[in-house]
């Protein structure tokens, strides 16, 4: 039976499945130093969610001759803080949990788009500040506007159902998608990103956080979302990412506030975490949440849920449905 450290939580559930199976479950957060010396070198697998950075050092020194380590297992999606290439390299599984987060997401960032076109946020901090600001919060609505889907995964499909059941038209920009896919969700799917800009009032990011993508929403895209929907009516422009941190200039989008180049926005994630000191936290149009994107009762039990199945398949001598690296099996 195997020896798993958990060092970011893991549903209550799950943890007792595990444990039912025989398994040896820690749950116990480690700081970058602890992990770079070897703290999870007597571990046989790790669960992580976005707080563990699985560096190269912290792989080479719990596993081969240094550890028993065999599986990264990623409670989520995003796999930015693991670096794949030398896990696999050093015969390391990796694995997360695409699918069972995903109506969570959708569901937020349904929430931020609804947020930033009906001055939700905006509100609830002038109301708290004494001041009664119903003629100044006129919003507009999401029907007859363009939704811009940058990548057009599970999540993007998600909220473009949704966004289309309120009236909004999409677009997407994703080169790996296949046009089929796209055309079966109602999507345009366009061959270059700023003609998504160009068109969008509303932009919602879900792609991969990478060096291809870092910074990907730039001041110089910001300024070319119109501010008119094909409804003729001025909405603004509005860009909402529950995706990584990392994918927009959050340096760029402080200043197209502040200018009025962008009418509001809304964050779920940062590019430094936690972002308590982050400028745009100030900003009267900003909106933002504490990366819950994932953060439901539903959403937590099924990740736990699948997680202890990734790790139970592995340790019977079966490859999981969900590895990112399937070469090394």
């Amino acid at each position: 039976m195997g020896r798993i450290a958990v060092t970011d939580g893991m549903d209550d559930s799950a943890v007792k499945h595990l444990q039912e199976m025989g398994h040896e479950v820690v749950l116990q957060h480690y700081s970058a130093d602890e992990l770079a010396t070897g703290a999870l070198s007597a571990f046989d697998a790790v669960v992580i969610r976005s707080a563990t950075k699985m560096t190269a050092q912290v792989i080479n020194n719990s596993s081969g001759r240094n550890g028993n380590l065999k599986l990264i297992g990623r409670a989520g999606v995003g796999i930015d803080n693991i670096d794949l290439p030398i896990a696999t390299n050093s015969k390391i599984a990796v694995c997360n949990t695409p699918g069972a987060s995903t109506h969570a997401v959708v569901e937020l960032t349904i929430g931020h788009l609804l947020a930033c076109a009906r001055h939700i946020t905006t509100g609830d901090r002038t109301l708290r500040e004494g001041e009664w600001a119903k003629k100044q919060l006129r919003g507009s609505e999401l029907s007859g506007k363009r939704l811009g889907l940058i990548g057009f995964g599970r999540i993007a499909q998600g909220v473009g159902q949704a966004a289309r059941s309120l009236g909004m038209t999409l677009h997407t920009y994703d080169p790996y998608l296949p046009a089929e896919v796209a055309a079966d969700e109602h999507c345009q799917l366009h061959d270059e990103i700023d003609k998504v800009f160009r068109l969008c009032t509303h932009i919602s990011i879900h792609c991969n956080l990478t060096d291809e993508t870092h910074h990907l929403v730039n001041a110089e895209r910001m300024k070319m979302m119109p501010g008119v929907g094909i409804d003729d009516v001025p909405c603004g422009n509005h860009i909402v990412n529950c995706a990584r941190g990392g994918i927009v200039d959050e340096v760029a989008l402080l200043e197209a506030l502040e200018s009025g180049t962008v009418t509001s926005a809304a964050l779920d994630v940062f590019e430094e975490e936690p972002a308590l000191d982050n400028p745009i936290l100030q900003h009267r149009n900003f909106h933002g949440t504490p990366h819950i994107g994932a953060a439901t009762i539903e959403a937590q039990s099924r990740i736990g849920e699948e997680m202890a199945t990734l790790l139970i398949d592995f340790f019977n001598g079966r490859k999981p449905k969900s590895i990112l690296n399937p070469e090394i099996f």
